[in-house]
């Protein structure tokens, strides 16, 4: 019984010695290496924080880059983080990703069914993605540059100089952040009020 007690109390005390020190190094290599000291970066206009820009946000206009599609509820509730587990042979989520593909090319009717990038119809696993490649931002230059009644070389510019290049040339894929990228385009030309 004596050993028992004895080993009780030792594995409690390596549990939460382990639980503690895990959770520290986690905090101080956040603190360290990580953006922001640990802290979500917060993207602001004027003075006032419009979105964090690790977490997507909803944009539905023409005059907006969209970013990809959410599971997450309406408007990348991170309270609802998930992907949708269907797979893609499920009859649902088929004619999920068809509607979203019309949608997609009424918006954009220069575009072939064929052009329209998977990630612009299907949701991420998280449902809160906030890039998308360079690829995606730049099919929705025409559309945007319409809208807002800009050239569309100024608007392609801007989609270029807001890609985001792998860390060291190496690691992750190039992205474009879309609420950095729609904030900067605010910045182009003010629109009327009655437009967002």
């Amino acid at each position: 019984m004596k050993n028992f007690i004895v080993a009780f109390r030792l594995t409690m005390v390596l549990c939460m010695f382990l639980y503690l020190g895990y959770v520290m190094v986690l905090w101080i290599f956040g603190k360290v290496a990580g953006p922001g000291n640990g802290n979500a970066e917060v993207v602001e206009v004027d003075g006032k924080v419009v979105g964090v820009a690790n977490v997507g946000q909803y944009f539905t206009k023409d005059i907006y880059f969209w970013g990809r599609p959410s599971c997450a509820g309406d408007g990348y509730d991170a309270a609802n983080s998930c992907g949708s587990n269907k797979g893609p042979t499920n009859p649902e989520y088929l004619v999920e990703v068809e509607t979203r593909i019309d949608s997609f090319l009424i918006h954009h009717p220069y575009l072939e069914r064929k052009d329209v990038p998977a990630e612009m119809v299907t949701a991420s696993g998280s449902g809160l993605d906030p890039d998308i490649t360079p690829q995606s931002a730049r099919v929705q230059v025409k559309r945007v540059a319409a809208a807002r009644h800009l050239d569309e070389k100024q608007v392609a510019t801007l989609v270029e100089k807001s890609i985001e290049r792998p860390l060291l040339g190496l690691f992750g894929p190039a992205k474009v952040n879309v609420l950095k990228l729609n904030v900067a385009l605010d910045k182009l030309k003010p629109i009327l009020i009655s437009q967002k």
